[in-house]
């Protein structure tokens, strides 16, 4: 009696539904995309690597559609967080023992409060005591690319890899969707170019909205309980 009572109440510490966190992470961080365009009258975020009379003429005409975008992202990486440690746990309530789900916890941390500071960032960016300094806005922007791009996207490889491998390894996951986690990590890896070569920002949206499905995906599909032939494995 006493065994089925623990594996019972083992059941159900399982946490949040995994799918509905990737959701409302992924609803966040679109929405921050779609109501800073339209508040914007259709401009998108201008590009770090453009003039830099655009750029400050941007923060400049539009404030408020700066502040909403940064405090959805801000909000975005809330969700992401939770989901990071509800995924690790549920890793090593399915057997996961070796540092699999320890990446997915590092990665997914990291990635969460890289997200929320440029989320921050950009708020600060759209005061106007900062606006009066155009390198200083030049210069926040920077960060904003810095920490909302390589440094949310590169450790969100990582929270993705630490769920895929022993996804694939333990059968976890099917075998389709563990092998496309894994491409989209090493996608988010290889971002890290793009602070040494332009062009290699492309990578960035790539690795970003493909890992948003991804965790959709995979928080929906892994499982609750350890399946029949599932065995301890190592990442």
């Amino acid at each position: 009696m006493t065994t089925t009572n623990a594996t019972q109440r083992r059941r159900h510490q399982t946490g949040p539904p995994l799918g509905v966190l990737a959701v409302v992470f992924a609803g966040l961080f679109i929405a921050s995309l779609v109501l800073g365009t339209l508040l914007a009258g259709g401009k998108p975020y201008p590009s770090p690597f453009g003039p830099a009379a655009d750029i400050l003429a941007y923060f400049r005409d539009h404030q408020r559609a700066v502040q909403v975008s940064g405090a959805l992202q801000f909000a975005a990486a809330i969700p992401l967080a939770i989901y990071t440690a509800t995924a690790s746990a549920r890793l090593h309530q399915l057997g996961v023992r070796a540092p699999g789900a320890t990446i997915a916890l590092i990665g997914g941390t990291l990635s969460a409060g890289f997200l929320a500071l440029c989320g921050l960032l950009g708020w600060v960016t759209s005061q106007p005591e900062v606006l009066d300094d155009p390198a200083l806005v030049r210069g926040l922007q920077y960060l904003t690319f810095a920490t909302g791009g390589v440094g949310h996207v590169v450790p969100l490889g990582l929270l993705i890899a630490g769920v895929a491998v022993p996804g694939l390894l333990a059968r976890l996951l099917p075998r389709w969707l563990a092998w496309s986690g894994l491409i989209i990590a090493a996608v988010a890896e290889i971002a890290t170019l793009s602070l040494l070569i332009d062009n290699a920002a492309i990578l960035l949206p790539i690795a970003r909205f493909t890992g948003l499905a991804w965790l959709i995906t995979a928080g929906i599909r892994l499982p609750r309980q350890r399946p029949p032939r599932a065995e301890n494995v190592g990442n």
